[in-house]
């Protein structure tokens, strides 16, 4: 390298949608730098297409969505190298690495990673290496795959051009030099230099701006749009399922408290969660730090640290300190990422938990991390918080007189690494940030105007060390009290399930929580057909058993009587199978091969296929079925049927939303 001239920086895009690939593209930079190499990291769609035929090296970081369907990141980038004018040898300069996230449980397994890699040889790049596909499945996740990949992938550099890696690709400078300086520097504000500042903004508008701020800095455009598009007020909170019965699923209702809520069905709503008071409270106590505070955050321009990263770069207003946490950071839910135990060893004073953490954030600790980290789900609270944890463990369950349990379960991660003092800024780097959730909404706007109503199903499950576990959002709901609900944020958007016309026929497959979606179908298409013909549906439901859970009842009975857009005299039908409620297990797919006749009858009029459901097994299971029933009714050979289905999809007319 010619003295004076700057080191090539190493492009690496992301593309995200929960934030794994923002994870394992920031990996991949810091692995690169620690080799020498200045990196440029960004989120895909603050690159500009055009100028890819310009790079020499791009690494992308691409994950998978539903089933094989792109981040909203990519969407622009994507359809930009589908337009047919861009030539054979239009990234002819180009050497490129593409990494994918996935989870191998689902049919489209690493689809958009597979596309992207060949979409970008066919324009003529060439690949530095194989591509990587990281799967969930893995007993690591997908840092199982990563670690090997990125060992190849330096070599392979290396090889291609010596000068991004000047003493080679295994030299790593001193990992301490990296850590001097955290991507965030905050600047505190005495309380009433904070309060002056919003006495006078009504709770509504205060709210927004707030969400607004903290979620500005959020990595990689995370939290979508900033600013929440309406605030809700829970109206109802109804169980559905049957007490005592093992699943605890419940029927919302909210209003619109600020704006009109505009959505079709099919679409998802995206709330935003709270957290509990008391694991906050623990966590600023830890910190040393004063609540009612007012903190402004923003980036550490380090310019000896040439790595670029695309954070966000400020809050608006100063925000205050307590609120910051409860709107940006996971505190309690959330399990942090191996660089988290990586800098928590730069802060360990005590020198067997220095050797423990660093072991945990090498290739060779990697599996016993994860053991310990996120197969137990572990958070921020357990792993940092020693005392103070046990002591919100204390006040959040001696009111169900649980002190037995919960002091075992503190044990467990009772002084793991009480030597560490992590500084607040690395805090609001390292700990997950609060994600919003998605729920497929239950309801026909046309049928309620200002209400948007969920069906959600309570999350829990014991870890392998027989530690209860609730999912963050569905149990916050859950004990919410609609009288004295309180503004929660929401976001919509499109889902995987089109809005259909009235004049579609649907086969609508929908066990558990998937006859969400349809509950809204439903509604809209009884709505419709009270001023013109609709087409008809077929709806298979399954569930348990007919007493526990057999959800909305009285909603799907009443619209298959005589008349009803469900009943057979309009030429549709509803199914159900109770799995448990006989010696031999039943399941919706086999409902539909008993009305096989029907389903092709249906399709060879042109009707619509919508799944929705678990995404374990039930999506491959109905495929088959499908499958199975083009093949018998329609006299061809399977594979013919297959091919008959791929088309079926491609005329967007086979449409699938699963969840984990």
């Amino acid at each position: 390298m010619v003295m004076g001239e700057k080191p090539k920086k190493l492009l690496i895009l992301y593309a995200s949608e929960t934030g794994n690939a923002i994870d394992a593209a920031e990996r991949l930079g810091r692995e690169a730098e620690r080799r020498g190499c200045p990196v440029l990291l960004l989120s895909v769609d603050d690159f500009d297409p055009s100028s890819l035929p310009d790079q020499e090296i791009v690494i992308f970081v691409v994950s998978t969505t539903g089933q094989g369907d792109n981040p909203d990141s990519i969407k622009v980038f994507w359809k930009f190298l589908l337009q047919r004018n861009l030539t054979q040898n239009w990234l002819s300069r180009v050497n490129y690495a593409v990494f994918g996230l996935g989870d191998s449980g689902y049919q489209k397994y690493n689809f958009v990673a597979k596309k992207l890699d060949k979409r970008l040889s066919d324009l003529g790049a060439t690949a530095v290496v194989e591509r990587g596909l990281g799967d969930d499945q893995h007993p690591s996740g997908y840092e199982g795959a990563l670690d090997p990949w990125m060992s190849t992938l330096w070599k392979a550099l290396y090889q291609k051009d010596p000068k991004l890696f000047p003493k080679g690709p295994e030299l790593m400078t001193s990992n301490m030099s990296l850590m001097d300086q955290p991507k965030v520097q905050i600047t505190y504000h005495d309380v009433a230099e904070g309060t002056s500042n919003f006495s006078s903004i009504p709770d509504v508008k205060l709210l927004e701006m707030q969400i607004e701020s903290t979620r500005f800095i959020l990595p990689g455009k995370l939290s979508g749009k900033y600013s929440p598009e309406c605030f809700l007020k829970m109206v109802k909170n109804d169980p559905l399922s049957k007490a005592g019965s093992g699943k605890d699923v419940r029927h919302f209702e909210f209003e619109s408290v600020s704006s009109s809520i505009e959505y079709e069905v099919g679409d998802v709503v995206h709330i935003l969660p709270g957290q509990d008071a008391a694991a906050v409270d623990a966590f600023i106590k830890h910190c040393n730090l004063n609540p009612e505070s007012y903190i402004r955050v923003q980036a550490n321009d380090n310019k000896e640290n040439e790595q670029s990263y695309d954070f966000r770069n400020t809050l608006k207003v100063p925000v205050r300190l307590k609120t910051f946490v409860e709107l940006a950071m996971d505190v309690a839910s959330a399990s942090p990422r191996r660089y988290f135990f990586e800098v928590m060893s730069y802060f360990a004073t005590a020198e067997h938990e220095k050797e423990r953490l660093q072991y945990f954030a090498s290739p060779e600790g990697r599996d016993d991390l994860y053991e310990y980290n996120q197969k137990e789900r572990r958070t921020v609270l357990e792993i940092l918080f020693h005392g103070m944890y046990r002591y919100y463990s204390l006040r959040r369950h001696t009111k169900k007189q649980e002190v037995g349990p919960v002091l075992l379960e503190a044990k467990l991660v009772l002084d793991d690494f009480p030597s560490v003092q992590m500084p607040f800024e690395w805090l609001v780097q390292l700990v997950p940030p609060l994600k919003t959730r998605a729920f497929s909404i239950s309801s026909s706007h046309s049928a309620h105007p200002n209400q948007v109503h969920l069906t959600v199903s309570v999350v829990s499950w014991t870890t392998p060390y027989k530690r209860k576990r609730t999912g963050l959002c569905s149990s916050w709901l859950a004990e919410l009290d609609p009288q004295k609900s309180g503004l929660i944020p929401a976001w919509f958007q499109k889902g995987s399930l089109p809005s259909p016309p009235p004049s579609l026929p649907l086969i609508l497959i929908g066990p558990g929580t998937g006859c969400a979606p349809f509950r809204g179908f439903v509604e809209e298409r009884a709505l419709q057909s009270q001023s013109g013909p609709t087409a008809p549906i077929l709806f298979f439901f399954g569930c348990r058993n007919e007493e526990n859970d057999f959800l909305y009842r009285d909603f799907w009975l009443f619209h298959s009587q005589k008349g009803g857009v469900l009943s057979e005299e309009k030429g549709g039908g509803f199914f159900v199978a109770f799995s448990r409620d006989q010696q031999q297990k039943v399941y919706v797919q086999h409902k539909m091969r008993e009305e096989s006749f029907k389903i092709w009858n249906l399709l060879t009029e042109g009707a619509a296929v919508y799944v929705a459901g678990s995404a374990n097994k039930m999506p491959s299971d109905v495929l088959l079925a499908f499958e199975e029933i083009v093949s018998k009714e329609g006299g061809v050979p399977k594979e013919a049927a297959v091919r008959w289905l791929r088309a079926l999809e491609k005329a967007g007319k086979y449409h699938v939303e699963a969840w984990s």
